[in-house]
C-alpha cells in the first residue's frame, strides 16, 4: 500500500498515515504561470495499492484537476489499483436537474474520475447518497457519525445528554438525524424553511417540542451558514436551553465565520475532511475533530479485502 496526498488538505493525509503507520509518497506538484498543474510522483508505485487523498474543496476546480492529474500520473506509473479518496466530494450538491437546461455536475464529476483511471472512490456523507450510482466504479461512503457520537459523548453531561434534541436543518436531513438521535435514545425536530433563492433561506416552522431541551442540529455541510443561523435563533425564541451544531463538511464560505460568532449557537463542530484557514481556527464558536482515524480504518479495510460496512454496524 502507498499513500499520496494532494495538496487539498495534507494535515488530514498526514493523520491517515499516522493511524496506519505509513509514509506518505513523495510527489511534486507544481503550478505554472498560467496555473497549469504539473505533477510528479517521485516513487516507484508499479504494481502497487494506491490510495490517492485529495478532497475536491475549494478553490474546487483547482482540486479537482489536481486529482485527475494525479490519477493519470499513476495510472501511467502502472499502478495496480488506484483509489480516490475524497473526503469531501465537491459538486455534490448538483446531483439533480433543477431546471430546463441545467446540468448534473456530481455525475460529470464522477465520470472525469472513473475515466481519469481511478478504480474506486472512498468518500464521506456524500450530500446525496444516491451519487454513489453515479460512478460505474465500486464507492464506498463514510459516515461522519460515530466520530460526532464519541465527542457528544465526552462534551456534554449525564443531565445534558438526558434532554437532548436532535434537530435536522430541513425536510432533507431527517433520516440522517434520526440515525444519530438513536444513539442516545433521543428525540428529532425538524426545521420547516421556505428557500425563495439559492444560498438564502427563511426559517418558517419548528416541527417539535423544544423547549426546555438541549438542541443539536445535525447536517452533513455548511456554506454560509445562513440556514444554520436562523434555525439556531428560531430553536432559542422557542425556548430551547442550548443549541449546538455537528456538521461534517465545513466549506464555510464568506460570511460564515462571522455569521456563526454573532448567532445564538454555542458551537459548531465539523470533521477536517476541509482544510479550514486560519481565521475558522481562530473563531471561539467553531471546532473541529478529526475523521483521520475513520477514513484510516476504511483504507486499511479496503487494502485487505475487509467489510468497510462493519464499521457502522
Amino acid at each position: 500500500m502507498k499513500l499520496i496526498s494532494g495538496t487539498a488538505n495534507e494535515p488530514l493525509a498526514r493523520g491517515i498515515a499516522e493511524f496506519l503507520d505509513v509514509p506518505l509518497t513523495s510527489v511534486e506538484i507544481e503550478r505554472f504561470r498560467d496555473q497549469e498543474i504539473f505533477a510528479k510522483i517521485n516513487e516507484n508505485v508499479r504494481g502497487e495499492d494506491i490510495f490517492l487523498i485529495q478532497p475536491t474543496s475549494a478553490p474546487a476546480n483547482d482540486h479537482l484537476m489536481e486529482l485527475l492529474i494525479l490519477i493519470d500520473a499513476l495510472v501511467r506509473a502502472s499502478a495496480q489499483r488506484i483509489t480516490a479518496v475524497i473526503p469531501y466530494y465537491g459538486y455534490a450538491r448538483q446531483d439533480r436537474k433543477t431546471g430546463g437546461r441545467t446540468p448534473i455536475s456530481a455525475k460529470l464529476v464522477a465520470n472525469l474520475i472513473s475515466k481519469a483511471g481511478a478504480h474506486r472512490v472512498l468518500t464521506a456523507d456524500l450530500h446525496a447518497g444516491q451519487i454513489q450510482g453515479f460512478f460505474d466504479i465500486p464507492t464506498d461512503n463514510l459516515f461522519g457519525q460515530p466520530v460526532f457520537v464519541t465527542d457528544i459523548k465526552e462534551r456534554f453531561s449525564k443531565k445534558e445528554r438526558d434532554s437532548l434534541l436532535f434537530v435536522s436543518p430541513d425536510t432533507g436531513g431527517v433520516v440522517r438525524t434520526r440515525s444519530i438521535a438513536k444513539k442516545f435514545g433521543a428525540d428529532i425536530a425538524i426545521i420547516d424553511k421556505r428557500r425563495p433563492k439559492a444560498g438564502e433561506s427563511e426559517v418558517m416552522n419548528i416541527i417539535g417540542d423544544v423547549a426546555g431541551r438541549t438542541c443539536i442540529l445535525y447536517d452533513d455541510i455548511i456554506d454560509s451558514g445562513g440556514t444554520i443561523c436562523k434555525a439556531a435563533k428560531a430553536l432559542k425564541d422557542q425556548g430551547a436551553n442550548s443549541v449546538s451544531a455537528y456538521i461534517t463538511h465545513g466549506v464555510l464560505s464568506d460570511p460564515a465565520v462571522e455569521s456563526i460568532t454573532k448567532s445564538e449557537l454555542t458551537e459548531v463542530v465539523i470533521s477536517d475532511s476541509i482544510a479550514q484557514p486560519q481565521k475558522v481556527k481562530d473563531c471561539d464558536k467553531i471546532r473541529e475533530v478529526s475523521i483521520s482515524t475513520l477514513m484510516g480504518e476504511a483504507i486499511r479495510r479496503i487494502a485487505n479485502d475487509e467489510s468497510v460496512s462493519k464499521l457502522f454496524g
